[in-house]
Order: C-alpha cells, then sequence, then structure tokens
C-alpha cells in the first residue's frame, strides 16, 4: 500500500479522508497547510502528496512548486473548492504545475481512490467498499 501525505486546512475534511485512506490500506500522514506539509515531505518518504490549493501560511500551488523542484517524478493530486477564483481554474493552473491529477470539491471516496489506483498501479487493495465509500 501507499504512504500518502494529505495537505488541507479543513480538520473535518481531512479527518474524512484519512479513514477513507487508511481503510483502502494506505498510510496517511497528515498536514493542517503547506508549510507542514512541505517539512513532512522532506522528513518521510512518500509515494504520493494530495494536497488541497486554498490553505493558509503556504498555499497549494507554492506546495505543487516546491514538491517539483525538490522531487519532480512525486505524484501529486490538488483538489479545491475553489476561493477568491472558481476552483476549475485553480485546478487547472495546479494541472499546469504538475498535479498529475485535480479533483473540484466535493469529490466522491470513488473518485479519489480511482485517482490514486491510477497514478500507484499496483496500490488497489481487494477489499470491497463499504455503501457510500
Amino acid at each position: 500500500m501507499a504512504r500518502i501525505l494529505l495537505i488541507d486546512d479543513d480538520n473535518t475534511l481531512r479527518t474524512m479522508l484519512r479513514l477513507t485512506l487508511t481503510h483502502f490500506g494506505h498510510t496517511v500522514i497528515e498536514a493542517r497547510n503547506g508549510r507542514e506539509g512541505l517539512e513532512l515531505f522532506s522528513q518521510a518518504e512518500t509515494d504520493l502528496v494530495i494536497t488541497d490549493i486554498v490553505m493558509p501560511e503556504k498555499e497549494g500551488l507554492e506546495v505543487l512548486m516546491a514538491l517539483r523542484h525538490r522531487d519532480p517524478p512525486v505524484k501529486i493530486i490538488a483538489i479545491s473548492g475553489g476561493g477568491r477564483v472558481s476552483a476549475t481554474d485553480y485546478l487547472r493552473i495546479a494541472r499546469q504545475m504538475g498535479a498529475a491529477k485535480v479533483l473540484a470539491k466535493p469529490f466522491s471516496n470513488r473518485a479519489l481512490i480511482a485517482a490514486i489506483d491510477e497514478l500507484l498501479p499496483g496500490s488497489e487493495v481487494l477489499v470491497k467498499p463499504t455503501a457510500g465509500l
């Protein structure tokens, strides 16, 4: 299974995503903002990064730039519900900056797991998802 760095300032969403990812067998490292996420990325081996775009201290686009500089092949999923501009605009920019996948909030657990499985072949779990996942 994969080691996933999850960066999002929304505690509720971050907890929900962690529960979903661990249900599917992944190990999750959590960060509350981009600055913390980059510190944790430097400390722990990571297969995949999932980052929100609009966050305090260091936004997701800054995180994308830093990760591309530090570790160009790292796989990144950018997520956004928008902010000063629409989620679509943020995610288009994230894609141009190197995010392998983008998901607009709200997204389903199935969409997230499908994106991870596509980016990390062999990470699929032979567990049937429970209702609602």
